[in-house]
């Protein structure tokens, strides 16, 4: 059983006699408190998807939850769901594009390293490698010369994401995207 201060986003825990899906944890220190950091943590029921917002200490202890990963390439999207292939076995798994809308934008056919996560056989969200190779749909002229400076212009990805990269890049070029910061890498 690990404690609060070790568990991490995408786990799977079991709290009040449900499983429920860490999304995202705020950790914050109290002025003034002896005690440790307090970890917020908001969560979904992963069968109903209905958000929980719990607060813990950082030495309080968690039940993770059976959680298995597949590896997955994205097949397609059918309405409201985005179908994906498993990578072995090619079992298809379906996963609401509300639930995985924030994963969408780093995701193309192309995408490697992708994961599903399932709990009880069942798919609950997507896992994304650290880093995707993406192509530019829209952005300024590049600058020649533009290397040199610093300066950076905004541009559209293939996937609707919208970062910011060099003067030099060019619409067509493929740039690698780190998927937590949300940033411009390099060229792929």
């Amino acid at each position: 059983m690990p404690k609060a201060s070790e568990i991490k986003k995408n786990s799977a825990v079991e709290y009040d006699g449900k499983v429920y899906f860490v999304r995202d944890i705020e950790r914050s220190v109290p002025q003034g408190r002896a005690g440790g950091s307090l970890y917020r943590m908001r969560m979904y029921d992963v069968v109903t998807n209905q958000k929980k917002d719990e607060t813990f200490k950082d030495s309080d202890m968690l039940n993770l939850a059976d959680l298995v990963r597949r590896p997955v390439t994205f097949s397609y999207a059918d309405g409201n769901e985005c179908v994906f292939m498993d990578s072995e076995d090619y079992t298809p798994y379906s996963l609401n594009r509300e639930a995985i809308v924030d994963e969408l934008l780093f995701v193309s056919e192309e995408t490697q390293g992708l994961q599903v996560i399932l709990v009880s056989d069942a798919p609950v969200a997507l896992d994304l490698p650290p880093t995707v190779d993406l192509e530019i749909l829209e952005t300024d002229p590049s600058v020649k010369g533009g290397s040199a400076t610093a300066r950076t212009k905004p541009a559209k990805l293939s996937t609707g994401l919208v970062v910011q990269v060099p003067e030099h890049i060019s619409i067509g070029d493929r740039i690698r995207v780190n998927v937590d910061e949300r940033r411009f890498l390099s060229r792929a």
